[in-house]
């Protein structure tokens, strides 16, 4: 009878390979990004503008620093992919919008980056029920 493992290796285990993940990720979006001339920050930016939002959205959206994503945004907008427009309904608030060039670029890189890219070895079945388990484990952080 073989004896389960204790959770704390399991844990570790987990936990290493969940980095892992996240490093090869992370090292894909750098490598697609760079042949669209693009950083990694960039290329993560372009890719959750799925449409108009505040910049605190796109933080959020990218976990990252709103002065960091200010940065980042402003890079964009002066490449012409994104711009700064009124809030429809907020007075004090940017929205952030694709311009049609930015529409075409994203589109280019979500072609990109679904390319070899480290989930491709995963049914959509089990890429569903990764997210799911993903989703569950986060949800209990928030």
């Amino acid at each position: 009878m073989t004896r389960p493992e204790p959770p704390a290796i399991a844990e570790r285990e987990l936990c290493g390979l969940v980095n892992g993940l996240a490093r090869q990720i992370a090292d894909h979006v750098r490598k697609r990004a760079a042949t669209l001339g693009l950083t990694a920050a960039q290329a993560t930016a372009l890719r959750e503008m799925t449409g108009p939002m505040t910049l605190s959205e796109l933080a959020e959206r990218t976990n990252c620093e709103p002065s960091n994503t200010t940065f980042v945004v402003d890079k964009l907008e002066g490449a012409g992919i994104v711009r700064r427009r009124p809030h429809p309904t907020d007075r004090r608030a940017k929205q952030l919008v694709l311009t049609p060039e930015g529409v075409e670029l994203r589109e280019r890189l979500i072609e990109l980056l679904t390319e070899e890219s480290p989930l491709g070895e995963l049914s959509r079945q089990q890429q569903e029920l990764l997210h799911e388990l993903l989703d569950k484990a986060v949800a209990r952080r928030r």
